[in-house]
């Protein structure tokens, strides 16, 4: 997933509460999350890659309560978002 921010400030909390996830949900097998080191009128903030066992897993990571509270958090303050999820 990648995120822009409509005040970049906002990123490193982000990415705290992310990682904070990555701890409290048992279906995120990996997390990591990066910021943007170059900040060229392109770039997004914020890249977040999470890994699961299986699509059911990444389910239930979405549906968990925690990860829809940091999401109900998150989307105000988000200009754009782009997500992929696929199999390996």
């Amino acid at each position: 997933m990648l995120m822009k921010f409509a005040d970049s400030a906002n990123r490193d909390e982000a990415k705290t509460r992310l990682e904070t996830l990555g701890t409290q949900i048992p279906e995120i097998k990996t997390l990591h999350v990066g910021l943007d080191v170059v900040g060229s009128e392109v770039s997004y903030d914020l890249a977040l890659t999470t890994t699961h066992d299986s699509v059911e897993d990444l389910k239930a990571y979405q549906a968990n309560p925690d990860h829809v509270e940091f999401g109900g958090w998150l989307r105000p303050l988000l200009t754009s978002r782009v997500v992929v999820d696929y199999d390996n």
